[in-house]
């Protein structure tokens, strides 16, 4: 059964109604909504999505999934998502683009690595796209220098063909190409006055 204050503003909101029918509407037999007499299934959807979207912005397929967990029945999932996207509170391609933005400034993550969270999240490809063309070469070589110069300080007592082997791995998890992430090392690694070069190109 629903709890919290999902439940609360449901019960509130069946004063009157009548039972639960066999319509279109009629919740998923064993859902929560259909174990919670009179749950009218577009209300449960409804406060479903306010309270997801209350926390912090996410994607259609994510709050699909959160309607489909609670037993809200398809047809009636997709109407409200379709409604909250008509108003504005669903918006894949601006939730596409603040996260690009995000995750590219603060983890430092490259196209590769942002593509496939985007995927994750459920964004279609022409969406994530668009998003990712924030992003270009020039961008992502910077940012992997960045990345490089503050890592290797830490690394002044590794050996440094191990130190070479660390930074590259660092770039390669944070989707950066195995040319890519080379170049940056070996041309960071050359700069450093701490690093006498040996066993790195």
């Amino acid at each position: 059964m629903a709890t919290g204050p999902v439940s609360a503003a449901v019960t509130s909101s069946r004063r009157g109604r009548r039972g639960p029918g066999s319509g279109p509407d009629a919740p998923t037999p064993g859902s929560a909504a259909d174990r919670t007499p009179d749950a009218d299934p577009e209300q449960v959807a409804r406060l479903i999505l306010l309270r997801r979207l209350e926390s912090a912005p996410r994607t259609r397929a994510e709050l699909r999934g959160d309607l489909t967990a609670r037993g809200v029945p398809d047809d009636v999932a997709e109407r409200m998502l379709d409604r909250f996207t008509e108003v504005g509170l669903i918006d894949d391609a601006a939730y596409a683009e603040a996260w690009v933005r995000s995750r590219h400034a603060g983890r430092g993550l490259a196209r590769r690595a942002l593509a496939a969270e985007l995927h994750r999240k459920g964004i279609d490809r022409d969406t994530a796209q668009a998003a990712l063309e924030a992003v270009d070469a020039d961008d992502e070589r910077a940012r992997a220098v960045e990345l490089v110069r503050r890592r290797l300080p830490s690394l002044s007592r590794v050996a440094p063909e191990a130190r070479a082997r660390r930074l590259v791995g660092m770039l390669a998890r944070k989707g950066y190409s195995p040319g890519l992430a080379a170049a940056v090392v070996r041309q960071e690694l050359a700069a450093d006055p701490l690093d006498d070069h040996d066993g790195w190109g």
